[in-house]
């Protein structure tokens, strides 16, 4: 495996901030992206480079993942670490990063495909007879089907967007009048957070 020599963090804030850290104690350099809302953020001010990605809606920033490769190649950069959340299980970035020769500092495509997906894994372990938390098999999109399923469970619940991570797409609802309206927030949520 070749040297890493430079790597982009498509990540912000503290997470960021410590891949930076990290990257100058081995020798590494660093470029951040930012959106135009974190231009004098601590990453963007720590980092050896540093390039705005787009708008403040992560959706437009974050979130574009051929405008990080662009980024990549235009500034010769060897790897990105996608920090959690954003990308960082996302199996369509990971696989684009390496298609472009770039190296994807975390897990597989293939595992991110499993794990980063909460039914996919949830159906993996499922084959080990580990014990899950009750829930579906399936992403439920209908809400008559969805109050249903919360119904046999009991309340509380935990409504969970199968794209989320890093606690985004995530609602608890502790009574069934609630629900609707914890389920519409969930996912404008993880639509606006992971695009999904």
């Amino acid at each position: 495996m070749a040297k890493i020599k430079k790597i982009l963090i498509a990540n912000r804030g503290e997470i960021a901030l410590r891949i930076i850290r990290t990257a100058k104690e081995m020798g590494i350099a660093t470029v951040a992206i930012y959106s135009e809302a974190d231009r004098n953020a601590l990453h963007v001010r720590n980092a050896d480079e540093a390039v705005c990605i787009g708008p403040a809606a992560s959706s437009e920033s974050y979130l574009r993942t051929d405008k990080i490769i662009k980024v990549c190649k235009d500034l010769k950069v060897d790897a990105i670490h996608p920090g959690y959340g954003f990308l960082s299980e996302n199996a369509d970035f990971a696989k684009e990063v390496t298609k472009n020769d770039i190296i994807f500092i975390g897990p597989s495509p293939e595992a991110i495909s499993v794990m980063g997906s909460k039914l996919a894994a949830k159906a993996a372990v499922a084959k080990y007879d580990v014990p899950l938390v009750p829930g579906t098999e399936e992403a439920i999109t209908d809400i008559t089907e969805a109050k249903k399923i919360a119904a046999e469970i009991g309340y509380p619940i935990l409504i969970k967007a199968s794209a989320g991570g890093g606690g985004k797409g995530m609602r608890i609802v502790h009574d069934e009048k609630d629900f609707e309206a914890e389920l519409k927030s969930c996912q404008r949520e993880a639509k606006n957070s992971f695009g999904d």
